[in-house]
């Protein structure tokens, strides 16, 4: 059975621009080599954490929508926890209304940047 997820994770604010954009790509590729099918991906750039995580008081902010059976989350969430540029991630199964309101609020997006 295939669902709907999203995932946002923080990556620490040490990282350079090419390390940040390395560690995205690991974790698409762990998505995708695990049967996903990956729906959007929207860098929130460098933000201000609400307490500080491992000492640190800012992170880079990373969310991927994706479609995938149950068992690719587990070994997302391995994937997330052995990584040490990672500070914090969440993965969340979408509901139907969920769902859409996620597509209503990328076809918005993409028309502004249009």
């Amino acid at each position: 059975m295939i669902n709907q997820y999203e995932t946002v994770f923080i990556m620490t604010p040490v990282l350079s621009d090419q390390q940040m954009k390395e560690t995205v790509e690991k974790f698409k590729d762990v998505l995708v080599q695990n049967g996903a099918e990956i729906i959007n991906e929207e860098a929130w750039g460098l933000k201000t954490l609400a307490y500080p995580i491992q000492k640190k008081s800012s992170g880079f902010y990373e969310l991927i929508e994706f479609k995938a059976e149950p068992a690719a989350i587990e070994r997302l969430e391995i994937a997330f926890r052995r990584d040490e540029r990672v500070i914090r991630s969440l993965v969340v199964k979408q509901e139907k209304y969920a769902a859409l309101y996620a597509e209503k609020r990328r076809n918005k997006f993409n028309k502004k940047e249009n």
